[in-house]
């Protein structure tokens, strides 16, 4: 049977009406939980009993009546825990401050028990503060309060001064309890303390000790002292630059709050880059999600000459040198700073990096890797064009100093604009859909290593090396390049272990390839 509109309306209206009933109950149980302790703790027996018999009585009764407003310290207690977890306020000063208070109502507590069983005792002078202040009784309330103070404190700490002495047994057990208590407050109050100042300086122990490992090890390799020096700064850094480490803060967050930090931080640095201008949003936005922040202190080396490209830098501040050696010699080539990037010769020729790269000052730099630059650029062969003009135009505007240390030059431009080209061909003839509007998308050709001579003969002296090209679409294609670079015609292609190629299309990056 359908239910009607009227019938929904008041099943919605009990639903509701019950929800707010139980969230009632909740909050009322949760007040009257603590409303009677509440409610004790501030009627003023002793005046109430005074209005009502006109008489001064039961003073001891209505003092321990009193006592039920101690129900109220919980409220401090919640209080300093609100503060701790609010990072607004110091967490060691704040934790400092509730040693302090907990210390002082403790000595102020069995200070005033002290001075209780001192004047409830028959005979005052057969107690301590009586054995030292005459008719203490008759005297003033603070007079004894210091003298029960004098005596809470000096039995906590356990320094004494020769004069304290139990004179009845009440006082005997008193401070037998008290001295018990002592043993645990002294350790809470020493354990915290001690865990508020290891905390502090717990770092800056992990960074001494870094740095003494890393000086001892020096020492025992007898490395050069501006390695050391090197090493020692680097850590120092690292100290210093903890919190604006990007990995280390924010790799415990979720990946979609990571990414909204990165392009918040480092999508305007790439879009200045020159390699990047004029390619799609959609490109900026998955390389930024993938890179890597890093700081270095000044006259650190970041790219080492000759080493294999893996990587490659953007300056997000600070500023580097380029440098190269020559004869064992250094040569200063040009200085970069932000937005400007470094190591995308090597990584982009996949070849040894031409140039030593080295900080000049305290530099921040986000690193791209070379595999997730790759896979990112396939897909999106648009782009691809515009990152290859990009760094083509820039190659072109070099020094000359400068693109005379990069190794055949020459060779490796004429590979590039040749892959521009059969891109631009191959996007002609195939890419073009029924409205003419529509490019079919291609990827980058894969870069293979091919050798002029059989696996297992090892070349001639002074031969022509394995030469990294681009793989073409077809056999013979790669039979006219290998004849053009090892000026010989070959007939057969076969792979490292000795046996025939089967597939172009099975081949890898970087495969070897020999042309026999």
């Amino acid at each position: 049977m359908p239910s009607s509109p009227l019938t929904f309306f008041s099943l919605s209206l009990s639903l509701t009406w019950t929800n707010t009933l139980v969230y009632s109950l909740m909050i009322t149980r949760k007040l009257l939980s603590g409303f009677p302790m509440d409610v004790a703790s501030t009627i003023p027996f002793q005046t109430i009993y005074r209005i009502f018999n006109g008489k001064k009585q039961g003073d001891d009764v209505f003092g321990f009546l009193n006592l039920l407003r101690l129900w109220r310290l919980r409220r401090v207690s919640k209080f300093f825990s609100r503060l701790e977890k609010d990072i607004r306020f110091s967490y060691f000063w704040t934790r400092f401050c509730k040693l302090i208070c907990v210390t002082l109502f403790a000595v102020h507590s069995v200070g005033c028990l002290y001075y209780w069983l001192a004047t409830h005792y028959h005979t005052a002078e057969n107690t301590w503060i009586g054995s030292n202040v005459t008719n203490f009784q008759e005297r003033s309330i603070s007079l004894g309060y210091t003298y029960s103070m004098y005596w809470s404190v000096a039995t906590l700490t356990t320094v004494g001064y020769g004069d304290l002495r139990a004179h009845n047994t009440g006082e005997k057990v008193f401070s037998i309890f008290y001295m018990l208590f002592n043993i645990g407050l002294t350790a809470y109050l020493i354990g915290n303390m001690t865990n508020l100042i290891v905390h502090g300086i717990a770092r800056t122990f992990a960074v001494r000790d870094a740095i003494n490992k890393t000086l001892r090890y020096a020492s025992k390799n007898r490395l050069p002292e501006g390695i050391k020096e090197q090493m020692s700064a680097h850590l120092t850094l690292k100290f210093k630059t903890a919190e604006l480490q990007q990995e280390e803060v924010i790799r415990d967050l979720p990946k979609a709050i990571r990414c909204s930090i990165a392009q918040y931080l480092f999508h305007t640095t790439l879009e200045n880059t020159y390699l990047f201008k004029g390619v799609s949003e959609d490109f900026i936005v998955q390389l930024v999600s993938e890179i890597k922040a890093e700081y270095f202190p000044p006259k650190v080396d970041i790219v080492i000459q000759n080493e294999i490209p893996t990587d490659f830098y953007i300056i997000v501040s600070g500023a580097v040198e380029v440098v190269t050696y020559k004869n064992g010699m250094e040569q200063f080539l040009s200085k970069l700073e932000s937005p400007e990037l470094f190591g995308e010769v090597g990584v982009i020729f996949n070849t040894p990096q031409p140039f030593t790269v080295r900080s000049k000052r305290l530099s921040q730099v986000v690193r791209i890797s070379h595999h997730h630059f790759k896979q990112l650029v396939q897909p999106l062969n648009a782009d691809g064009k515009i990152i290859l003009s990009n760094f083509l135009q820039n190659l072109k505007g070099m020094e000359k100093e400068e693109l005379q240390e990069i190794p055949l030059i020459s060779q490796l431009l004429s590979d590039v604009n040749s892959e521009v080209s059969t891109m631009s061909r191959g996007q002609n003839h195939e890419g073009q859909s029924q409205d003419g509007n529509r490019i079919t998308t291609t990827t980058l050709p894969t870069r293979v290593i091919i050798h002029g001579h059989h696996p297992h003969d090892k070349p001639n002296e002074g031969g022509i090396a394995g030469k990294l090209i681009h793989l073409p679409e077809s056999v013979e294609d790669l039979l006219i390049i290998a004849e053009k670079r090892f000026r010989k015609r070959g007939s057969t292609i076969v792979m490292a272990d000795g046996f025939p190629m089967e597939d172009l299309g099975a081949l890898r990056e970087n495969d070897h390839l020999y042309i026999v």
